[in-house]
């Protein structure tokens, strides 16, 4: 038994005397029909007595109890009488009335409505939140009392539109339309639905009533469309995240080499499963410190996928340079040996991994848009990978070298850069950014073998589209490709959006075949 419940007897045994609750819907609680529970329950609701919680909130409990003619409460090796308070003897062979899903859904919904008139504003708040959903005709003067009394903004915003809800069932038509006025301004499906059977005359005799009940839905399914739109551009904005991860070392190796690389999305794989790997070893060896294996992952996942770009390079693509078909065949060839060492490793079948608790949950913008943490953070973690690399190519030795000899290989050569190193180093680079898009793709796909093949060509469109070697391109073309893909399924489905994506971009292609940027300089090759 709960520790209030005794706290609140006790109280009320201890105040002075007071106007007890009435005793007919006290003793109707213990009634044989549910109908006439209910009714006992709506009636003491709206007394908004704090006695009638304390004897609500016994019956929700299972602690209220028929004994000859009275109602009491048990607590324990006490009982009280349930109209006054009062301590009394322990009753001989109290009966318990039935309690079905009916009545303690009506006692849920009459709980949160009495604690409308707590002295604490986070009760009144989450009480009104809660009745959004359960508000019943019944409690129109009820609502009415408490929204007179409520001095928060917030809250009194929860109750007008309750009261609304409530008072749609009003015999007076004024009544009626006006609350159908106060609905209009909301964004809620579940206001929406309320309001639909009011569009139909056998709903709402009224005319005025029944053509304001129309607009509104109309206003509603606007505000609702519009909600939906943003979501479609937020998830569209990570996908272009992730595709911006594949994409930038994408746009860097084949800038520098002239490298169709077929393998770079199971380097996204190698990031996933490096992130996999980490998340397995602190359950193993620290599970209290889980949430952390996130960004642990980071470093491991960007130098796992490195290491595997170098090897590549170093045994197949290093001896293929200026022969671009046969660089093509021998990725993807890579790609398929990558695949099955993955499946040898790890399984055929896709692992777990899961968000930290801090990725978890969202942010509520409107009633039907959530925006996930997990993808927030992702765009964050982009944008972030993003200045890095930027401060990378732009202050640094490395990044002049790699700009050089993307702009003039021999003429690079000929002043001294090293570029079969450089080459090394630009595909490692390029190899640990995938990495770094598979550890963001874990968290909101599924980590298995063949998970970097849907975004290959993807990345390659990113690549050419944004133009090659720059990555103000890469950025643009990456957040319009996933935006406008996004928008596209929404309207028109995913097969009709991808073929339109592709006729878009081979259009594109055609009137400015060096990309939204060109490449600067006296010579590209």
């Amino acid at each position: 038994m709960k520790k209030t419940l005794i706290a609140l007897l006790l109280c009320a045994a201890t105040l002075p005397a007071q106007a007890a609750l009435d005793p007919a819907p006290v003793r109707q609680l213990a009634a044989e029909d549910s109908s006439a529970k209910v009714a006992a329950i709506r009636q003491l609701t709206q007394t908004a007595d704090p006695d009638a919680v304390r004897v609500l909130k016994a019956m929700a409990e299972d602690s209220l109890f028929l004994a000859g003619d009275k109602v009491v409460i048990i607590d324990g090796e006490q009982a009280f009488d349930a109209t006054s308070g009062e301590a009394i003897k322990m009753p001989a062979n109290p009966e318990s009335p039935t309690v079905n899903n009916r009545i303690r859904g009506e006692l849920a919904s009459a709980l949160a409505a009495l604690k409308l008139f707590d002295a604490d504003v986070g009760v009144r708040l989450a009480s009104a939140q809660k009745l959004q959903s359960q508000v019943t005709p019944e409690m129109a003067p009820l609502l009415a009392r408490a929204l007179e009394k409520e001095s928060d903004a917030q809250i009194k915003a929860l109750l007008t539109l309750a009261h609304a809800q409530a008072n749609l069932a009003n015999t007076d038509p004024a009544a009626r339309l006006e609350a159908v006025k106060a609905l209009a301004e909301t964004s809620s499906p579940t206001i929406k639905s309320v309001l639909l059977p009011l569009t139909e005359k056998a709903g709402e005799p009224d005319d005025k009533v029944r053509y304001e009940a129309i607009a509104a839905v109309k206003a509603i399914d606007s505000r609702l469309a519009i909600a939906e739109n943003v979501g479609r551009a937020f998830s569209g904005l990570s996908l272009g995240s992730i595709l911006l991860l594949g994409a930038l070392g994408l746009a860097i190796t084949y800038g520098v080499m002239g490298i169709i690389n077929m393998a770079h999305g199971e380097l996204l794989m190698v990031g996933a499963y490096a992130t996999y790997g980490m998340q397995s070893l602190f359950r193993a060896f620290a599970p209290d410190y889980i949430d952390w294996y996130l960004p642990a992952a980071i470093p491991v996942a960007f130098f796992a996928a490195a290491l595997v770009g170098v090897v590549m390079e170093r045994t197949v693509i290093r001896w293929l340079y200026g022969r671009t078909l046969e660089t093509l065949l021998a990725t993807w060839g890579l790609s398929l040996v990558l695949i099955q060492s993955a499946r040898v490793l790890f399984g055929a079948q896709n692992v777990e991994v899961s968000n930290p608790s801090w990725m978890s949950g969202g942010i509520e913008v409107m009633p039907n848009l959530i925006l996930p943490w997990n993808r927030i953070i992702i765009v964050g973690f982009a944008m972030f990978v993003l200045f890095l690399v930027w401060v990378l190519m732009n202050k640094t030795r490395l990044g002049m070298f790699v700009r050089a000899v993307t702009q003039n290989r021999a003429m690079a050569g000929c002043v001294g850069v090293p570029t079969a190193r450089i080459d090394t180093m630009a595909f490692a680079l390029g190899a640990g950014i995938a990495g770094l898009g598979g550890v963001a793709l874990s968290q909101i796909s599924n980590v298995g073998p063949d998970m970097g093949q849907g975004y290959i060509v993807d990345s390659f469109m990113v690549v050419v589209v944004g133009g090659v070697g720059q990555l103000a391109g890469a950025v643009w073309a990456a957040l319009g490709l996933g935006i406008f893909s996004k928008l596209l399924e929404g309207w028109a489905g995913a097969v009709i959006a991808k073929i339109s994506i592709l006729v878009c971009i081979i259009i594109f292609i055609q009137k400015r075949p060096q990309g939204i940027f060109a490449l600067k300089g006296r010579f590209v090759e």
